[in-house]
């Protein structure tokens, strides 16, 4: 097959009920012959076939309770099983563009040893609606960017922009920063990515490393999910201070967004996008002042609402 005996490229996929995502993801990892990659799937005690799908590939599968994941703490947890000296992170709704982007996605961690983590280009699906179309377009430009200590500033809280989606990191420097928080409620790549840049490590955006993943969330479901970004951002506000606030960046994101729509000949949705990005700050604005809001109350705001059972 003309594969490397070593294994030093882990791959990690937290799973829940992915029966309907994650073999076409499967299929192109293993059916790249030059290279040779550990698969290691953290599962969250799923109740659909996702397990007896794994069982049809090589995959090192480690069963947990649904109760027991977090977004830090699970990926931790399957670090330490892994062997790979570059641990790459996808999650089950991340499809590979081809079977070589996991190569393209590490490449830079072999090129550059200055450079702790990489993170890929996501692309829409070719149904996504435009408002997930122009997300994944905003984010995920055609260039490719290397982020540092030395151009922070100029990108803001931009700097520390990334997604565990579709990433990988070289495993001393994930060590170096003191792997993921264990009890986030989302963003452990963030967390992580803003501590490698304070750190003097560089975080590569790698544009021709693609996965397709997108969603259409409703605006109820960008109120939750911004609500639990407004918890991560309350709890770490250090990141802000650091890299400027995060509201900077979402008034100029719906201004592009608009542009964008109206460029699809879409201006009939603008009075929705207005009300979706109020009703995301709004979210936001209520996440950080999570504290003053009873627990029964936040689990009805948040996406996640597991988080607190904890």
């Amino acid at each position: 097959m003309g594969r490397c005996k070593t294994i030093k490229v882990s791959i990690i996929i937290p799973t829940f009920n992915a029966e309907k995502e994650i073999e076409p993801t499967l299929k192109k990892i293993f059916d790249n012959d030059q290279y040779q990659y550990e698969v290691i799937v953290i599962d969250s005690s799923s109740t659909d076939k996702t397990i007896e799908i794994l069982k049809k590939y090589p995959c090192v599968i480690k069963r947990i309770k649904q109760e027991e994941f977090n977004h830090g703490g699970t990926r931790n947890q399957a670090a330490r099983i892994a062997s790979g000296e570059i641990l790459v992170y996808l999650t089950q709704d991340a499809i590979l563009y081809d079977s070589n982007s996991i190569e393209k996605l590490i490449t830079p961690l072999k090129e550059d040893l200055s450079i702790g983590m990489t993170y890929g280009r996501q692309l829409p699906h070719s149904d996504a609606g435009v408002i997930g179309e122009f997300a994944r377009i905003n984010n995920y430009p055609q260039q490719s960017v290397i982020k540092h200590m030395g151009n922070k500033d100029k990108f803001g809280i931009k700097a520390v922009f990334c997604s565990n989606s579709f990433a990988a990191y070289r495993r001393e420097s994930l060590e170096a920063v003191g792997m993921f928080p264990n009890d986030v409620i989302l963003s452990e790549d963030t967390y992580v990515c803003a501590k490698m840049i304070l750190q003097n490590l560089k975080v590569a955006y790698v544009a021709d490393a693609k996965v397709y993943h997108s969603h259409d969330y409703s605006i109820i479901q960008e109120f939750k999910r911004y609500f639990d970004i407004g918890v991560f951002y309350g709890k770490e506000s250090w990141i802000n201070k650091e890299f400027s606030k995060a509201e900077r960046e979402g008034i100029n994101f719906l201004f592009q967004q608009i542009k964008y729509i109206i460029g699809k000949r879409k201006a009939y949705l603008i009075p929705s996008v207005i009300s979706r990005n109020i009703c995301k700050y709004v979210g936001y604005k209520l996440g950080q002042k999570e504290s003053f809001i009873p627990i029964s109350l936040k689990k009805k705001l948040s996406m996640h609402k597991k988080y607190w059972d904890k």
